[in-house]
Order: C-alpha cells, then sequence, then structure tokens
C-alpha cells in the first residue's frame, strides 16, 4: 500500500464511527505541530493559507491551491483533507477536472462548496450545484479520495435551513461522502442536518466558543472543523504585538511569545 492509499484508508475508517477533530493549519510547520499534538487527520483552510500569501480568501490560483495540497500532504504522516473551495471553475466539466488534479496531490480528501463568490446570488442554482457535486464524485471514483460537499448558505447571507438540506440531501444522492453547512451553530440546527443526511458523516464548523466536543458527538457530528479559525488566532497575536510596536514604540507584546528554543525544537526533530 502506498502513502496516500495508507492514508487515504484511514480517512475513510475515521467516518465510520465516533467523531473526530480535523483542525486546520495554513502551512507546513503549522500542519507539522498539529500532527504533533495527536490529531488523526487536518484539513486545508482556503483563508489561512490565502492570508499567508498576502492575499484574501478565494484570492489564490488553483495551481497555488494544488502546490499547497501537495506540502500539506507530503509534511505529515496522517490524512489530509484539501479546503478545495468551489473546484476553481463554474462548469461541472471543469470541476472534474481540476478535482482529478487535487487527486493527484496525494491528499485523502477534497471539499467542494456551493457559492459563487457573487453577492446577489451568492449560491449556484440548484440543479447546477448538483451536478458539480456529481462531476467531483466521478473526479474521485476509484481513488480513495473523500468528497465532502459543502452548502455555504448560513455563511454567505442565505441562513435558509430547509434550503441547506434540500441541498445538502441532493449532494448525498450525487455521491458525496461527508455533508458539511458551515455556519450552523445551533443545536436544532445541527441535528437536523445530521438526520437529514443520515447515515453519511456531517462535519460541522467551529469558529468560536460556543460548543464542545462531547455536546456536538451527542448531536451525532462526525468530523469537526476550525476553518480559519486557528489563523485568526495566530493573526491576532502577531497583529497585537506588532501594532504595539508601532503604537507605543513599546514591546509589552513579545513577553508572551513561546520562547525560541521551543518552536526551534519544534522542527530539529522533525
Amino acid at each position: 500500500m502506498t502513502d496516500p492509499d495508507r492514508k487515504r484508508d484511514a480517512f475513510q475508517r475515521l467516518h465510520h464511527s465516533g467523531c473526530f477533530v480535523i483542525p486546520n493549519p495554513w502551512d507546513v510547520g503549522s500542519a507539522r505541530y498539529l500532527a504533533r499534538l495527536g490529531f488523526k487527520a487536518l484539513a486545508t483552510t482556503s483563508s489561512g493559507f490565502a492570508w499567508s500569501r498576502g492575499q484574501a480568501d478565494n484570492g489564490v490560483s488553483v495551481d497555488d491551491a494544488l502546490h499547497h495540497f501537495e506540502d500539506i500532504a507530503r509534511s505529515v504522516e496522517i490524512p489530509v483533507n484539501g479546503d478545495f473551495e468551489g473546484g476553481f471553475a463554474v462548469d461541472p466539466g471543469r470541476v472534474e477536472a481540476n478535482v482529478r488534479r487535487a487527486v493527484a496531490t496525494g491528499i485523502a480528501g477534497v471539499s467542494i462548496e456551493d457559492s459563487t463568490g457573487d453577492s446577489e446570488r451568492p449560491l449556484f442554482e440548484f440543479e447546477l450545484a448538483v451536478e458539480r457535486v456529481r462531476a467531483a464524485h466521478a473526479a474521485v471514483a476509484g481513488s480513495d479520495v473523500l468528497l465532502t460537499a459543502r452548502s455555504e448558505g448560513f455563511i454567505v447571507g442565505r441562513p435558509d435551513l430547509d434550503e441547506t438540506l434540500r441541498r445538502l440531501r441532493a449532494y448525498a444522492e450525487a455521491g458525496a461522502d461527508c455533508l458539511y453547512a458551515p455556519g450552523i451553530k445551533t443545536p436544532g440546527e445541527i441535528a437536523a442536518v445530521v438526520r437529514a443526511v443520515a447515515p453519511r458523516p456531517v462535519n460541522v464548523l467551529v469558529g468560536g466558543d460556543h460548543t464542545t466536543v462531547a455536546e456536538l458527538e451527542k448531536l451525532g457530528v462526525r468530523r469537526i472543523s476550525v476553518g480559519g479559525a486557528l489563523a485568526r488566532a495566530a493573526w491576532r497575536g502577531f497583529m497585537n504585538a506588532a501594532g504595539e510596536i508601532a503604537r507605543e514604540g513599546t514591546f509589552h507584546g513579545l513577553a508572551a511569545a513561546v520562547p525560541f528554543a521551543d518552536v526551534n525544537g519544534l522542527f530539529e526533530r522533525a
């Protein structure tokens, strides 16, 4: 069994039972640290990666995203899910071609979302959205790469639970292995999604202090990700310390920094 095959088999098995956290690194260093902490899988974050490149979320090219997937997947011994945004295409045929390229990077899973980036029409029309998931499913067929389909209504100004459930059910029928509606937060919303697509696993996004792993597990959630939240936490420390130097000419914020030897030691042993 090759390394990608081993990771893909492990990732598939994680989705069979229980509940696990799949945190989101934004570079090789953060990925290696998360793996050291004992997490069983990782997921890239489109926002965290884009910020590390000095760009806004959804601002990187498909080639940059694919190189990032390859870098992260090669850097750790655990499975990696690739946040592939909207597949970097509208047309289902181009989505399929791009997802095939993503599979070749060595990732164990890939996610496709239904947001358009257009504030006037933030979600792809229903039938097109389903065809895009079906195309992504065709691209991963035979590879054991796990396909996650995301419906983005709750984070793009269309928080309609009934429509979200309709889309997630259709995505499951189109071949998605895992379903994901970022932005749902209440126990009622989460439980409704879990019921709607059962027995397929559900991913829930946690970007703040509003729940726990134990609470989500009780609701039947299989997978928990944090999106760009870890990157935002890192940016907060950096912005606070750098801002103090720029505004005040003082360096108090650096007192809380992790000692050099502690960080450097992580990678001396890598």
